[in-house]
């Protein structure tokens, strides 16, 4: 099992002066670790439970272009982009921008959107949920048209293409992988089914995900596509460092299941140590696991 590091909070002590520099270190921490993937939040305020809006946010992939610029080996997303946020045809270019000054290293991690705050805040339109999710698929049709030889219309129900076309293309071939966040039974999952490389569920618990994973499955098996050829991540709030063992026997039970990358989030008050420690304390015994 490989691990991803998630860097949803800003608010470490002394953010005003050094927030940049704390952010670039745990990126590089995560790299020089072995860690697979570095991720941030695609959102505009921060969310509710982590201080909502008077904490520090950044821009997604503007930071995902400096922390490129930075590094050499790391797979780089935002975990995940919401469908509502940007037109799907500039998502594209912005995702193709990425790989390409990355060296390949992009990922499209995208959702359908939820937090209403941000968009009523700063004036985004928030469809409803249904709507939500017809944009979501519409979105992830136009930037696999974007990445493929095909540079004509796309006429869908919400988005007008006149001409599809994105040059340079992507270094990552065919394309950068697309990653769809969440595990709803009957649009998010049938989705991952039709149009993903990769998918990311929330860990509650080894049953709640065996569930889930049947459900891919037969979605799969409805679309004639290869369940198999999905790699099945999650992300969890656990802390690896406060019960080591506790920890890797728990995700020992989901790697039987399939799951072969768990994203983590830092704890405690320096981002930077906390990465250097899961690297060389917890990681190696993970990637023991599957």
């Amino acid at each position: 099992m490989d691990l991803g590091v998630h860097h949803a909070n800003f608010s470490y002590p002394g953010w005003e002066t050094n927030l940049t520099e704390r952010l670039v270190a745990t990126a590089q921490a995560a790299e020089a670790g072995g860690a697979e993937l570095f991720t941030v939040m695609d959102h505009w305020f921060q969310m509710e439970n982590m201080g909502g809006p008077p904490e520090p946010m950044l821009e997604a992939y503007t930071t995902l272009a400096h922390i490129a610029a930075l590094t050499e080996r790391i797979r780089l997303s935002a975990l995940v982009t919401g469908g509502t946020y940007r037109h799907p045809g500039l998502l594209a270019k912005t995702v193709t921008t990425l790989d390409r000054l990355s060296g390949g290293r992009a990922m499209l991690g995208i959702g359908a959107g939820w937090y209403e705050r941000e968009h009523l805040g700063l004036g985004v339109p928030f469809p409803s949920t249904a709507e939500r999710f017809e944009r979501l698929e519409e979105s992830l049709q136009i930037c696999l048209q974007m990445w493929s030889t095909d540079d004509g219309v796309y006429d869908g129900k919400h988005f007008r293409l006149a001409e599809t076309i994105g040059v340079p293309p992507p270094l990552a071939h065919p394309h950068p992988p697309i990653m769809i966040g969440g595990a709803g039974e009957q649009k998010t999952l049938r989705f991952v089914a039709l149009y993903a490389q990769w998918c990311n569920i929330f860990g509650v618990s080894p049953e709640v995900m065996r569930h889930k994973l049947d459900v891919l499955r037969r979605h799969c098996d409805d679309a004639g596509t290869d369940y198999d050829a999905i790699r099945k991540t999650m992300i969890t709030s656990e802390d690896p460092l406060a019960d080591a063992d506790g920890f890797v026997a728990l995700m020992s039970d989901y790697a039987d299941l399939g799951i072969s990358l768990v994203t983590l989030m830092p704890h405690g008050n320096d981002p930077v140590v906390w990465t250097e420690r899961v690297c060389a304390e917890v990681l190696p015994r993970l990637q023991e696991l599957g």
